[in-house]
């Protein structure tokens, strides 16, 4: 008996990729301008012995970071399900 689920009925897969590669370039442009303005906060904060602002600048550098990080490793994620869903 040879029944399998028809994947050519989703059509929303390809707008699915889209939306999921938009959201990751406002996600990294979002990244870098906070990995910018936080760099900037710690070098003044260090430079001028504001401990606090040199420790919330080195926290923004940390979390931009891991913002990017895992931005992409949740698209290669839906990637990875979208093609383990078309071998089905």
């Amino acid at each position: 008996m040879g029944v399998f689920p028809d994947f050519e009925g989703l059509s929303g897969i390809e707008d699915l990729r889209e939306v999921a590669g938009a959201v990751l370039m406002f996600v990294l442009i979002v990244a870098v301008l906070m990995l910018i303005v936080s760099g900037i906060c710690w070098a003044i904060g260090s430079s001028n012995g504001n401990y606090q602002l040199a420790h919330r600048g080195r926290a923004g550098v940390f979390v931009s970071f891991a913002g990017a990080i895992l931005a992409g490793a949740g698209v290669a994620w839906l990637n990875w399900l979208i093609t383990i869903g078309n071998q089905l």
